[in-house]
């Protein structure tokens, strides 16, 4: 895998986060031109487990079945790498929370963390006391596409407050152009018509049931 923000990562814990999910099978020496390299040995994987024929009759019971024998375990793990990775800053982010919740610095906030994944855009995350921030940077250059991101956005917002069954749910909040207060200070931030911002504040209780 070769990811652009794998310098970042690697400052939030992302080795740690790789070596705990793969163990040894994560190559000490990763391959030219890539960050992390896994290695699965094709004479000691685990046989297939078994499923249900595709006759007519079963042929539901195959679409459902769960992906519980050990060979597709493996698979999804392997699926599963980049999201593994980018999963860093956010288990730290939580463990920061629990911190803080305990502490006594009930103002003060948790490290920034910036996780510049591609060229223009990034992910902003921060704990605080009570809760974990996530924001979102889009950038949409052609009007079409700015348009309708706007529109498929709002609706983050406008699904929590028109559903009463969701009025529970981490509040989130979508801006143009102006960043939200969260990354006001952060440098470098472009300001202009083609640029969005989806915050995400996943309150205490909430990350603790995910």
């Amino acid at each position: 895998m070769n990811i652009r923000c794998w310098d970042e990562l690697v400052k939030y814990g992302v080795t740690d986060i790789l070596q705990r999910e793969y163990g040894s099978r994560m190559m000490p020496q990763p391959e030219a031109d890539y960050h992390v390299s896994l290695e699965y040995a094709i004479d000691s994987l685990p046989p297939a487990g078994g499923r249900p024929s595709l006759v007519v009759d079963r042929i539901v019971a195959f679409l459902i079945s769960p992906l519980t024998d050990e060979r597709d375990a493996l698979i999804k793990s392997a699926s599963l790498l980049k999201r593994n990775a980018l999963a860093a800053p956010f288990e730290r982010a939580f463990a920061t929370q629990k911190t803080l919740e305990s502490s006594a610095s009930i103002d003060m906030p948790g490290e920034l963390m910036e996780i510049h994944y591609r060229d223009e855009e990034a992910i902003y995350i921060q704990a605080a006391n009570d809760r974990v921030t996530v924001v979102f940077s889009t950038i949409f250059k052609d009007e079409t596409d700015r348009t309708f991101g706007k529109v498929f956005l709002q609706e983050f917002v406008d699904a929590r407050r028109q559903n009463t069954a969701m009025q529970h749910a981490p509040q989130v909040l979508y801006s143009s152009r102006d960043p939200p207060l969260e990354i006001r200070n952060v440098s470098n931030l472009k300001r202009s018509d083609d640029v969005g911002y989806v915050t995400f504040g996943k309150i205490r209780a909430a990350a603790r049931r995910s």
